[in-house]
């Protein structure tokens, strides 16, 4: 039996249960960090309808260790809680980013969307990739700085090339000089990937705010007295 010390590792939860959300993005996270550290990312994501997933590697590093039953079985978890497959958003950073792109290609389908901060498919250089089925439009955003000590770019973009014949509609953005982190650009680009699934479906908090603001108004039956 293939040893799977990921099988047993726990998966945090924020944001809605899955019971009540209007949908799902799984955090994967990379190398060396945690599935706490990643599920910082609802924040800047900023959607508060929304579940957030994060399962944890065993001892932080998913390689060399199979991940693809991990990730399955989160899917289907979240789908038996009435949450389609195009409202999952699957997102990853570095390493996670490169597992998060590896399970979509190899388990394509109408996905909510696909965030890879960093990463692409998994094989050495050279790999002549292929995979079948179809991604049916399944938005994706795959953004790294160039160059990048862990990812190649070359490999980032032949991920968007293979992805894109999978049938994902692809936004690839090169940042260069970029360092090895998730940046403010990089988060712009997920949002507008997360207001494509998602709007009008759900509300960000700003919304929110902003909508609540408006009801104050029509109550008081004009615009506040910006000294009150």
């Amino acid at each position: 039996m293939t040893r799977d010390p990921h099988r047993d590792q726990p998966v945090l939860t924020a944001g809605r249960k899955l019971s009540e959300a209007a949908g799902a993005i799984i955090l994967v996270h990379g190398r060396g960090a945690s599935a706490e550290d990643i599920l910082q990312l609802r924040d800047e994501l900023d959607y508060p309808e929304l579940a957030y997933v994060a399962p944890q590697a065993a001892e932080n590093t998913w390689y060399p260790y199979s991940f693809l039953n991990k990730l399955k079985n989160i899917v289907g978890n979240i789908t038996r809680e009435g949450i389609p497959q195009d409202k999952i958003v699957i997102a990853g950073f570095s390493q996670g980013a490169c597992l998060a792109s590896e399970f979509v290609a190899r388990n394509a389908a109408n996905y909510g969307g696909l965030i890879a901060f960093t990463g692409g498919l998994i094989g050495p250089p050279g790999t002549d990739f292929h995979y079948t089925g179809s991604l049916s439009g399944t938005p994706a955003f795959l953004g790294a700085g160039d160059p990048d000590a862990h990812v190649p770019w070359q490999r980032v973009r032949e991920s968007a090339d293979v992805l894109s014949a999978l049938g994902a509609d692809v936004f690839l953005r090169r940042y260069p000089g970029m360092p090895h982190t998730i940046t403010r650009q990089e988060l712009e680009e997920a949002r507008r990937l997360l207001d494509r699934t998602f709007s009008p479906t759900v509300k960000t908090a700003a919304s929110l705010v902003e909508e609540a603001r408006s009801v104050v108004i029509q109550l008081r039956g004009s615009e506040p007295d910006p000294r009150e």
